[in-house]
Formats: C-alpha cells, structure tokens, sequence
C-alpha cells in the first residue's frame, strides 16, 4: 500500500517556529536591553560606543541597512529618554530579531548583566491560591 508523503502545505494548522526557549531567551534579552537604556541614559558617554560598534558593523556587512537605520534613529532619541527607552525595548517580532543582534555590546559589565537577570527573575508570592 502505497502511503504519500507529508506535505506542509496540507496542513491544517501552523506549527510555531519558536519555542518556550526562544520566549525565555527574548525576554531575557529585552531585560538586558531595559539596564542597557537605562545605563547610557546615566552615562551618556557611552554612546559612542554604540555608534562605532554600529558604523563597524555596517561597514563589515554585519547589519543590514534597516537594522543600522533603525538604530541611529532609537540613538537620535536620546535627548527624550521615554521615547529613548521605548525604541530599545519596543516588543515587536521585528525588534526581538534586531535585539538579538544588539550594537549594545559591551555597555554591561558581567556583574550589571547578571544582577539584571537576577532581579528580573525573583518574583515574590503574597499566598498561593488554592488548598495544598
């Protein structure tokens, strides 16, 4: 009996491309990017860095031409720290991909990083609902 081959296009449904992973990864990634705005927010210095590392990156053919145009225009917000923050941290599929691509490498000391993960990760239960 002869039996046909899977086809995805006959599929009734859609199958997800990203998993429970990939949502940990990206919001672990959207946390980093908060302390990041925040950082620069404290020390404006550092922007610098961030359009040497996004020049460098345009030059070696590491970011495409949106990516680079959307990120001098989230650094052109600088002067308006809620826009500022909110074009770094804006949760969008588009955004998820760009963050994990980020120009804001090396703004955060490993000890910042962590401390930022940790803090987003202790959550605190008043009473669990139910009886145990």
């Amino acid at each position: 009996m002869w039996i046909p081959k899977s086809n995805k296009k006959n599929r009734p449904y859609r199958v997800k491309k990203t998993g429970i992973k990939d949502e940990n990864i990206d919001r672990q990634i959207l946390v980093l990017h908060q302390a990041i705005a925040n950082k620069l927010l404290a020390e404006p210095d550092l922007l610098e860095q961030v359009k040497a590392k996004l020049e460098e990156r345009r030059d070696n053919g590491q970011l495409g031409y949106g990516a680079y145009m959307y990120w001098v225009s989230v650094l052109e917000l600088y002067a308006e720290p809620e826009q500022f923050c909110a074009g770094i941290t804006e949760d969008s599929p588009y955004l998820r991909k760009l963050r994990r691509r980020t120009p804001f490498v090396g703004i955060l000391t490993e000890q910042e990083r962590q401390h930022a993960l940790l803090q987003n990760a202790i959550a605190e239960l008043d009473e669990i609902p139910g009886d145990f």
